[in-house]
């Protein structure tokens, strides 16, 4: 009979995790840009928010800050300091308690040299270097002062070391010595270019009982050396002026009978800090807590917390160029646990598949969403305008055969997304035969998506569409830009979808105009300039629409207040409130200009501006055109609608 045994599982991806819901991931991205967010910026956002019950940034954040905060109230750093000061006192105590019953002269006088020591324990130390103990018991005590300093300047270099020495093996400190003999002589042999692998790997194998992480390579060992040799560093900084002074004093004593492990440190130190300057030079570190720390625990100690400093900023993601994978896993792995780097790892797994989907490339070390990206965000926001359309009061707008067809025309074309027009399927097979795609048998052909094609029907007269959106400061004060930017949005999708021989353009005014890009129309954001030019706007929708003279123009004005700038004659925007009669006048002269085009404008006009009431009905008059007063929440409603309206009475044979 088999035997099984079940547990947790602790390492790698799990393997009954669902299939990775990229559509989802990128709808959510859209609904936070149709909510106000740049592209850019709501892609980081859910970085930071986390996805599908999975942590994200902001909270390994907070976990690596609340973990820093805890390691700097666990200690301070005066451990060794106070660690000497009491092995120091206890010598000179016992000695007294010898000298005491002995009533020579000589006594008297090893009393007073006692009492007589200076406060500073390096000086204190140093004075006692000479004495001649009385007491067997208090000169063993003293010179633990010695081994203790030892112990605990290697084990600040060298994790684990203190522990080492205090095995009582006579020969550990020889050990210690021909270790780093041989580690600097493979420095050495680095710099000159003379290292190789197997040299580290025969250092490994003599000398690897002293690195329990257990280094691959070289440059694994120096950068773990030289941070733990940067924390050191660190913890000598945070020590007050006097403690700092003192503790060298010390330092240099029990290393004065030691002059070779004393030349050995010294090579080393200055090895590291030659690779890695990097890593030294940083401020000093505040460990507020009430248990006193040893050089070799207050090393780790700030060897964690640079870590966990570093990781911050990793999580931080606010440098220039920043990227999810430059945050450590084994940083995150020591300092918030497996859990986090699983969390990790979905964050970045979902940055994978976005980019493998098309969705995302990276452009000069950050993240963007590619056009594909923009398009499926328009794809969302013409949803909610659909949504709006059935859930509104209003019934008259049936959608579903937006871009249908008529009568065949006899012509075929390639068949696009969205189209549906009948296949063409002779021309769809012979385009699959003469791209050679049969099968090996020779009895069945390959279709690709690249072969089909549809047969053309009756069409509709090609439009030339402009939008003009209003991106002055006062769609920022009345909240209205979120709307107009998903409008925007939603009303391309629908025209380069459904009507794929339209042309379409998309104009933002505030105190100038600029026509905007199709990828660049999700990132556009409210000018925050005071000045709304409508008449920079119709120049440049006037432009647009001479260069489709073939084409029927259609234009759209969103707009939450009356013109107020214009562009003087040498070029520069002028802008002053109430508008000027100068204002009115040209933007009415660009409106006839439109109106001698054939186009009539339909004009969206948000808030209940009494002036600007006024001012777009005579402009409707003038010009032929319509306005829509749009209620709060409807304005997607009503472009979509106008301009399926519009094409629909447009028809004509091809």
């Amino acid at each position: 009979m088999s035997v099984y045994r079940y547990g947790g599982y602790h390492e790698g991806p799990d393997p009954l995790a669902s299939p990775f819901d990229v559509a989802g991931v990128l709808d959510e991205i859209g609904d936070e840009v149709l909510d106000g967010s740049d592209p850019r910026q709501a892609l980081r956002d859910l970085l930071r928010r986390g996805i599908n019950g999975r942590r994200g940034l902001d909270d390994l954040l907070s976990k690596a800050r609340q973990r820093r905060r805890d390691l700097q109230n666990s200690g301070n750093l005066e451990g060794t300091l106070n660690e000497v000061r009491e092995l120091l006192d206890q010598a000179v105590e016992t000695e007294k308690n010898a000298l005491f019953p002995d009533p020579s002269d000589n006594a008297r006088l090893k009393e007073s040299e006692l009492s007589s020591l200076p406060d500073d324990t390096a000086s204190a130390v140093q004075q006692l270097e000479n004495y001649n103990w009385t007491s067997q018991e208090a000169e063993q005590t003293f010179q633990q002062i010695k081994d203790l300093l030892k112990q605990e300047v290697l084990d600040a270099q060298f994790k684990g070391m203190k522990q080492a020495l205090q095995s009582g093996d006579p020969e550990a400190m020889n050990k210690i010595k021909d270790m780093m003999s041989d580690l600097n002589a493979m420095l050495d042999a680095d710099a000159r270019g003379e290292h190789t692998q197997e040299d580290f790997d025969t250092f490994m194998e003599k000398h690897g009982e002293f690195f329990p992480e257990n280094p691959e390579n070289l440059e694994e060992l120096v950068e773990s050396m030289a941070r733990r040799a940067a924390a050191a560093q660190r913890l000598m900084d945070s020590l007050s002026p006097e403690q700092r002074a003192e503790l060298e004093d010390l330092m240099q004593q029990a290393f004065a009978d030691d002059l070779d492990l004393q030349m050995q440190m010294s090579q080393l130190g200055s090895s590291l800090r030659d690779r890695r300057p990097d890593l030294f030079g940083n401020s000093p570190a505040r460990m507020r807590g009430d248990n006193p720390m040893g050089m070799g625990d207050g090393t780790s100690a700030l060897e964690e917390l640079a870590d966990l400093e570093a990781l911050e900023e990793m999580l931080n993601q606010d440098y220039p160029g920043a990227s999810i994978d430059d945050v450590d896993e084994e940083f995150v792995r020591k300092a918030l646990g497996r859990a986090a780097v699983d969390d990790l790892d979905a964050l970045k797994a979902m940055e994978r598949e976005l980019e493998r989907a098309g969705y995302l490339n990276k452009n000069n070390g950050e993240s963007e969403l590619t056009a594909k990206a923009i398009r499926r965000i328009g794809q969302t926001a013409l949803r909610r305008v659909f949504s709006s359309l059935k859930s509104g009061p209003r019934g008259d707008h049936d959608i579903h055969d937006a871009g249908a067809s008529g009568e065949l025309t006899g012509s075929s074309r390639a068949w696009r997304f969205g189209d549906e027009q009948p296949l063409d399927v002779v021309r769809t097979v012979s385009n699959a035969i003469l791209a050679n795609r049969t099968n090996a048998a020779g009895d069945g052909v390959r279709l690709d998506v690249d072969d089909f094609e549809i047969r053309e029907t009756e069409t509709r007269t090609r439009a030339a569409v402009c939008l003009l959106v209003d991106q002055s400061y006062s769609n920022i004060m009345n909240d209205t830009w979120r709307e107009a930017k998903t409008t925007a949005l939603a009303l391309h999708c629908l025209a380069t979808t459904q009507y794929p021989h339209d042309a379409m353009c998309t104009i933002a005014f505030g105190s100038i105009a600029q026509v905007i890009a199709p990828n660049d129309i999700a990132s556009l954001d409210a000018s925050g300039y005071q000045g709304t030019n409508l008449q920079h706007a119709l120049m440049l929708a006037g432009r647009f629409l001479d260069k489709h003279p073939d084409a029927d123009p259609i234009v759209m004005i969103i707009t939450d207040g009356e013109p107020t700038a214009h562009i003087e004659r040498d070029g520069t925007p002028f802008f002053w409130y109430p508008p000027t009669q100068e204002t009115i006048a040209l933007t009415v002269a660009e409106v006839d200009k439109m109106t001698r085009r054939g186009a009539t404008l339909s004009i969206f006009r948000l808030g209940d501006d009494p002036r600007l009431e006024q001012f777009v009905q005579g402009l409707a008059q003038r010009n032929g055109g319509q306005v829509f007063a749009s209620p709060t929440g409807r304005l997607g409603d009503y472009v979509v609608t106008n301009y399926l309206a519009r094409r629909k009475g447009r028809r004509r044979s091809a």
